[in-house]
């Protein structure tokens, strides 16, 4: 017999790291929480990353899902900033969403496994067509990729 915290564990991992459901629980009400908990997920990683949310608009919480369906949370902050890296990566990130990813890497220091901490130095990040320099705390977004030329 496994104790309390394992059997607690195992539902969480469930819910929300696409693990088997544990014996003893009802496979579709566990679907239905894991469903629910996946689109919460996503109106809280909109709310810290509108220009990602609304790049995808009403095909939001199905591109969210997918990607988050098997990852645990780590925070709606750090959620968005791995999925943001992850479609740039892939080439996919929305030209509407670079320059908030970028300007997000400019202000702030980020690995995955540890949380994100202000950038003290200046710095200059690219993502999808956006370029943004950051120095001494304050942002200027030099080009965005649906500016055009610049006159």
């Amino acid at each position: 017999m496994t104790s309390l915290a394992e059997r607690q564990a195992a539902l969480v991992a469930a819910l929300t790291a696409g693990a088997a459901v544990p014996p003893g629980f009802d496979g579709r009400l566990v679907e239905a929480a894991r469903v629910a908990l996946l689109r919460k997920r996503a109106g809280e990683v909109a709310r810290q990353w509108p220009e990602l949310a609304a790049a995808f608009g009403r095909d939001w919480p199905r591109r969210w899902s997918a990607w988050a369906a098997a990852r645990p949370t780590q925070g709606s902050l750090r959620d968005g900033w791995d999925l943001a890296r992850d479609l740039r990566a892939g080439g996919e990130l929305p030209a509407a969403a670079g320059a908030e990813l970028a300007t997000r890497e400019a202000l702030m220091a980020y690995e995955p496994g540890s949380a994100p901490r202000p950038r003290r130095a200046p710095a200059v990040r690219r993502a999808a067509g956006s370029v943004v320099v950051q120095f001494a705390g304050r942002v200027r977004v030099l080009r965005r990729p649906d500016a055009g030329p610049r006159r």
